[in-house]
């Protein structure tokens, strides 16, 4: 029996944890709704202890690994000032305290800056005759699904509306359509910036993780618009989720029919898995999201979504310029992936549904001090994903507690007020109140016993999450906490090992300060909303982790998001029995251990190689 060694007369968390292989034999799925294809399908690909890993490759096939980079060629291309030219230093702490600046207006250098602190190449790396990219959005496994496509006013040619591809590898736009000149306030209302739109290409994450890569590819859905939303607040814009446009609506606005490949023949979509071959079509971007950037402080932007999607409907009549390049020679086909993302599509807004902007709330402030001397620019290109912690680093309580604190949605609320909708930096960019919670395995906090602990992010849901989970659990206040953090202790005890075993048997989780479970209120959202809400609550977690990146540089240690866990041992620990909560994300938090081997070379200009 494996124990989180509680108190004396306390039942143990978890029976039974043992070692189990990699293997490609599918996990038993739990028992799902059939009626559910997203509960289908998150069961299907869940870690098992006992039944094993979810369905993948077993091996890597490097030959075939997917070009990171997406280029459409011939499309006209639009260097970026690299770097952008400086603009007013933001304090990183000042963007959860402070009123954003006042807006910059759109120009090129404006937009370089906003994509070279949210989606553009951070270094490269080179080790071993090998050479890689890293960027400044997380992503698992560094393999990028994420492609990005803005739409903005050319300021060369005022009253013109360009929609282009974003190439990170060079740091340039390449325009893809143009609109002919004429009334353009259905799709870029009066004052906003511009709309910049996110898709994703399935086959990067797949070609290593098989069937559970539609997780991790909205992981980093999350992980984006999260970078994208901070990245703005320096320059004085919000951003804001269009989450009543379909999803034909955003596969118009991305192209995805033009330059691209073309779609499955329907007696091409099931391939044996693990055979190898050619199926270009699982390169097709995926349409994720849409966001419209816009002044911050411009509560009154107003968006007429039957407006936007009858002017996007025009787009099918442009002339769209490039042919996407090939990103691997043979592919292997996890049909369940394709499935799902048509399963989970959003067909038309929700009744009622429309465009709102909350007001800027900020987060609470124990103490500035607790942070680097660093700007909020100079912390997010310097974001790295530790690939192992040294074990023996302690966090002060304090600076646990203000990390937690920016983890919360609604930032700083008044007395009486809980925490459920999602007002602050970077929340705000989501339109729906919080979904997801944080289960923490505190290892290394002085002034805080060792030990299992929960934070609720919407306040809305304590009475049913205390009812769901174990019943001997204390729900106890932690000495210190500051008032407006509602965090709980569970139990006390040493859970290092506990915490590695459930990560797949990972040092990491252990060895860092603390590491957490994403909690997401799960079967009541999809039931309530639709199945459309299960990429979405995925993004939830990436942007929540990329909060927890950002505040573990910014105090000076690092952290690394876990996508490989055993998904009903964390549920069994916390006595989660059905699909009214899961798992959706795992993270640790602490001071890497650098490997001196890997050269860092700057971002750019690179060596010119698609890696």
């Amino acid at each position: 029996m494996l124990l989180l060694r509680p108190p004396r007369r306390a039942a143990p968390l978890l029976p039974a944890v043992h070692r189990v292989a990699m293997s490609s034999t599918p996990a038993s799925p739990s028992a799902t709704p059939s009626s559910s294809p997203a509960a289908e399908y998150h069961c299907r690909t869940k870690h098992s202890l006992t039944a094993g890993y979810a369905r993948g490759p077993g091996r890597l096939d490097w030959a075939n690994q997917p070009n990171p980079f997406l280029r459409f060629s011939p499309s006209p291309a639009t260097p970026l000032p690299n770097p952008p030219t400086p603009a007013a230093a933001v304090p990183y702490p000042a963007l959860f305290h402070a009123p954003p600046p006042p807006p910059r207006p759109l120009s090129l250098d404006s937009l370089s800056d906003l994509l070279f602190h949210s989606l553009a190449l951070s270094a490269w790396k080179s080790a071993g005759g090998s050479t890689w990219s890293l960027r400044v959005n997380p992503s698992s496994g560094n393999l990028h699904p994420t492609e990005a496509h803005v739409l903005f006013e050319d300021p060369r040619a005022p009253g013109r509306l360009v929609l282009s591809h974003y190439a990170p590898r060079d740091h340039l736009l390449e325009a893809r359509a143009t609109l002919p000149a004429g009334d353009r306030s259905a799709l870029l209302p009066p004052r906003a910036t511009a709309v910049l739109a996110l898709s994703s290409v399935f086959w990067r994450e797949a070609w290593k993780y098989g069937e559970r890569a539609l997780r991790y590819c909205n992981h980093d859905v999350g992980h984006a618009l999260a970078a994208v939303a901070l990245a703005a607040a320096t320059l004085g814009w919000d951003a804001r989720l269009l989450d009543g446009l379909s999803d034909q609506d955003l596969g118009r606005l991305v192209g995805v029919d033009k330059g691209c490949p073309a779609p499955a023949p329907p007696d091409k979509i099931k391939m044996v898995s693990g055979k190898k071959g050619p199926a270009p079509w699982v390169e097709r971007q995926h349409p994720d999201c849409a966001l419209l950037l816009f002044p911050a402080g411009s509560e009154e932007t107003e968006v007429d979504y039957g407006r936007m999607s009858d002017a996007l409907r025009e787009f099918d009549e442009l002339e769209w310029v490039g042919k996407a390049n090939a990103l691997s020679k043979d592919h292997v086909v996890w049909d369940v992936i394709y499935k799902t993302a048509e399963a989970v599509k959003k067909h038309q807004p929700m009744p009622g549904e429309r465009f709102s902007v909350s007001p800027w709330n900020m987060s609470s402030k124990l103490s500035e001090g607790l942070y680097k001397d660093l700007t909020a620019q100079e912390v997010v290109r310097r974001r790295r994903s530790a690939v192992d912690m040294d074990g023996t680093h302690v966090m002060g309580k304090e600076e646990f507690y203000q990390i937690l604190l920016h983890c919360l949605p609604s930032g700083e609320v008044s007395p009486g007020e809980r925490q459920g909708p999602q007002s602050a930096l970077p929340f705000r960019v989501l339109p729906w109140d919080a979904e997801v919670h944080a289960a923490l395995f505190v290892h290394r906090v002085s002034g805080l016993p060792k030990g299992l602990y929960f934070l609720v992010r919407n306040e809305e849901h304590f009475d049913t999450l205390r009812h769901a989970m174990r019943q001997d659990f204390e729900w106890a206040r932690p000495d210190g906490c500051p008032d407006g953090l509602p965090l709980y202790r569970l139990m006390k005890g040493d859970c290092q090992r506990l915490a590695m075993q459930i990560s797949c048997m990972q040092d990491i989780a252990s060895h860092g300060c603390f590491s957490l479970g994403m909690i997401a209120r799960f079967e009541p959202v999809l039931d309530d909303k639709g199945e459309w809400m299960y990429p979405r609550l995925f993004w939830e977690t990436g942007v929540l982790g990329q909060v927890l990146y950002l505040e573990a540089h910014a105090v000076g240690i690092s952290a690394t998001g876990i996508g490989c866990y055993f998904d009903d041992a964390i549920h069994e620990v916390l006595g989660l029995k059905d699909l009214e909560f899961q798992s959706l994300y795992h993270f640790t938090v602490g001071a890497p251990v650098v490997d001196r081997r890997i050269m860092s070379l700057p971002a750019y200009p690179g060596p010119g190689i698609d890696a």
